[in-house]
């Protein structure tokens, strides 16, 4: 069965190490059959959360007019999400984590998701990215059905490509083909 996958990619960098695992889980999961959109979080005008519960009294309409509402239905939409960072100070890059701020409006309406996760870091062990794993886990613990499908750790990567010729590339590839 062929299913709608949506990555997010977190990376403020076009390009990026994480940017360019997406595009391996990408052709992975394309040649599988699978529709697949990649979404490039640092391109869009998404605002954060206010915390005014506008949403909550107007069918989950956001206060905020900008590009959030089209991104929020992709997700809803999707079968498989894949959250994409690299890991800033621990955490994930404020883009992304401002789209999962955002999903308020809706949340209960983002369910049964297969989650997949890529991260990357300029250090090279991955007990580094472990906050940043938790920072993906814990929205993905808000999500009702949610199951975590695999993790992908791209360690040791600093510079733009660098990421390249690692073997982080061929499991993104690989993951992705298995969806």
């Amino acid at each position: 069965m062929n299913k709608k996958v949506l990555i997010l990619s977190g990376s403020p960098r076009k390009n990026g190490n994480s940017d360019i695992l997406c595009d391996e889980f990408m052709r992975g999961a394309e040649e599988s059959g699978n529709r697949v959109e990649k979404i490039r979080v640092a391109e869009k005008n998404i605002g954060y959360c206010k915390g005014c519960y506008y949403c909550k009294n107007s069918g989950g309409e956001c206060v905020i007019k900008d590009d959030m509402a089209e991104v929020l239905q992709k997700m809803i939409d999707a079968d498989v999400i894949v959250l994409a960072s690299p890991v800033y100070f621990y955490s994930i890059a404020a883009q992304l984590k401002a789209v999962i701020d955002r999903t308020v409006a809706r949340w209960l309406e983002v369910k049964d998701k297969e989650f997949y996760y890529i991260m990357t870091a300029a250090d090279d062990v991955k007990e580094s990215m472990e906050t940043t794993l938790a920072c993906f886990r814990g929205y993905a613990d808000c999500v009702e059905g949610a199951k975590e499908c695999g993790v992908i750790y791209g360690t040791g990567v600093y510079e733009k490509g660098e990421i390249k010729n690692t073997p982080a590339m061929q499991k993104a590839y690989l993951m992705g083909k298995s969806v």
